[in-house]
C-alpha cells in the first residue's frame, strides 16, 4: 500500500516510527523505496549535495521539479514530498499556491514542505484549503541561514517558547507533519507530545515520531562538512572512488575490456 498522510497519522497513533530520507533522482528513489523507506523528501539540500551550491538558497523551482519528477518515477510505495525552494512561497499567498500547485501537477509528488512556523501559518492554511498537503519545518531553517548567522542550534532557553508556538501554528494551519531540525532533544520530545501531527526529527533526538537524513550523509558520499546528527551507515564515497580508480588503472593497462566483456 502506498504511504499517505493518513498512513503517517496512523503511525503516530500506533507509536510506530516513521522513516524518511532524501533522494534526488530515479536510481536513488528506487533504492530507498525498495529498502522500505516510508517517505522520500526531495530536499532543496540537492543544491549542496548534487548541484554544488554553497547553500540551499540558489535552488530554483525548475531544478526542484526536474529532480522530483525523476524521484517520483522511481518510487512504488513511499510518499514523495517536494521541498519548496527559497522565494517560491515567501512572496505571497498567490505565488505559494501557484508554485506548490505546479509542484504537484508537474511532478506527481504527494505533498510539499516549507520552512517557517507562526509566520507561515496563513500560507500553510491557504495551501491546504487549495488541496495541497503540507509538511511544516521549524527549528533550524536552512533558507534563513543568513538571518541566523550560521547553522546553529535552535530552541535554547530564549527560543523554546517560540518553537512550541511555531509547532502549534503549523498544526493549527492544517499541516500533516512537521520537521524539527537541530533543536534540543528534550524540546523535541515536548513538542512531539503537545501536537497531534507526526514530528520528523533531524538533529532533534530520539523522541520524535520519525527521523530524516540526507541520502549522501547517510551513505558517506559528502565530505564538505559532517553534521553531528548525521550518522553514517556506509562509506560509499570511498568505495566508489576505489572502484573508479580500479577501472582507470585497468583501462590504462589494457586489462579492461577482456574476453568476457567483449563481443
Amino acid at each position: 500500500m502506498k504511504v499517505t498522510t493518513k498512513t503517517l497519522q496512523d503511525m503516530k497513533i500506533r507509536s510506530e516510527k516513521i522513516s524518511m530520507i532524501t533522494a534526488y533522482d530515479f536510481t536513488s528513489a528506487v533504492i530507498v523505496d525498495s529498502a522500505g523507506i516510508d517517505v522520500i523528501l526531495v530536499g532543496d539540500s540537492l543544491g549542496m549535495v548534487v548541484l554544488g551550491y554553497d547553500s540551499t538558497i540558489p535552488v530554483t523551482m525548475d531544478e526542484m521539479i526536474h529532480h522530483t519528477k525523476a524521484a517520483v518515477r522511481g518510487r512504488k510505495r513511499a510518499m514523495v514530498i517536494f521541498d519548496m525552494p527559497f522565494l517560491s512561497y515567501q512572496t505571497g499567498l498567490k505565488d505559494a499556491v501557484l508554485n506548490a500547485g505546479r509542484a504537484l501537477k508537474e511532478t506527481g509528488c504527494d505533498a510539499v514542505k516549507l520552512e517557517g512556523g507562526v509566520e507561515q501559518k496563513e500560507t500553510i492554511k491557504t495551501l491546504v484549503a487549495a488541496g495541497i498537503p503540507v509538511c511544516g519545518h521549524i527549528g533550524l531553517q536552512p533558507q534563513s541561514v543568513n538571518v541566523y548567522g550560521g547553522y546553529r542550534l535552535r530552541g535554547k532557553a530564549d527560543e523554546k517558547k517560540r518553537l512550541i508556538e511555531d509547532a502549534k501554528a503549523v498544526e493549527e494551519a492544517g499541516a500533516f507533519a512537521v520537521v524539527l531540525e537541530k533543536i534540543p532533544a528534550e524540546l523535541a520530545k515536548e513538542i512531539t507530545g503537545v501536537v497531534s501531527i507526526p514530528t520528523i526529527g533531524i538533529g532533534a533526538g530520539p523522541e520524535c515520531d520519525g527521523q530524516v537524513l540526507v541520502f549522501h550523509d547517510l551513505l558517506g558520499m559528502f565530505d564538505k562538512f559532517k553534521p553531528k546528527f548525521a550518522k553514517r551507515y556506509g562509506e560509499l564515497g570511498k568505495e566508489m572512488k576505489e572502484a573508479i580508480s580500479s577501472y582507470v588503472e585497468e583501462v590504462k593497462k589494457g586489462i579492461f575490456p577482456d574476453k568476457e566483456h567483449s563481443y
